[in-house]
């Protein structure tokens, strides 16, 4: 049984510490931010210009000023602050920021990333994410396993252009979760009844079973 979209995103908020200042990706990155513990101060950080972003709003507290970089209406906080978007990538690029959670359309197994081309489409560009995984402390991919047309994400060598070289550190996709180490890519964790042959078989890059469990 693969993990569901919410498992996975409450496999990645396991990511955090109090205190963390957090960059999370368009996508399911961002669904993240529903399971942060209510105990603990995570202070989310957006290229755009905001530091301390609230939950989703309600309808009846949408602002429409109020976004996100992937133009979601978010909430402020008490100690939300605002500033410019030079202003936002110099924390970025500072090495302020303790870890971003950023979607992928390939993975290598050195952790190369390509998330910013997607084929066939019209794209005004790369965003943020090049200065994310050149600056922020610790990068963790959260992504399908496999793209729609069934073909691996997890490759020997990227395909698509390039947003960064061995950058990664974490892939958590529905089947499991992968260390990117000096020695290789390593298979750390296993969704329940889910074989390491059945990863195998859906996977290009070349990767060692090294287990700490199956659960959540």
């Amino acid at each position: 049984m693969p993990w569901t979209r919410e498992e996975m995103c409450k496999i990645a908020a396991a990511e955090f510490t109090d205190g963390m200042y957090a960059n999370l990706g368009i996508g399911m990155p961002t669904e993240v931010a529903n399971f942060i513990p209510d105990d603990m101060h995570i202070t989310l950080h957006s290229e755009n210009g905001m530091l301390g972003m609230g939950p989703f709003p309600r309808e009846s507290e949408v602002d429409p000023d109020l976004i996100n970089a992937g133009k979601q209406t978010v909430t402020a906080l008490p100690d939300s602050s605002y500033f410019d978007s030079a202003t936002s990538f110099a924390m970025i690029r500072g090495g302020h920021i303790d870890i971003t959670i950023l979607g992928a359309l390939e993975v290598s197994e050195e952790g190369d990333l390509a998330n910013w081309m997607i084929p066939g489409k019209m794209v005004k560009g790369m965003g943020g994410a090049m200065d994310l995984v050149a600056g922020v402390k610790r990068i963790v991919v959260l992504m399908e396993h496999n793209a729609k047309s069934g073909e691996a994400k997890l490759l020997k060598k990227c395909k698509l252009p390039l947003t960064g070289v061995k950058v990664v550190d974490r892939v958590i996709t529905e089947l499991g979760v992968f260390d990117i180490t000096a020695g290789g890519m390593q298979l750390v964790k296993i969704a329940p009844e889910v074989s390491v042959d059945e990863i195998k078989a859906r996977t290009e890059a070349a990767f060692v079973p090294k287990l700490m469990d199956h659960n959540l």
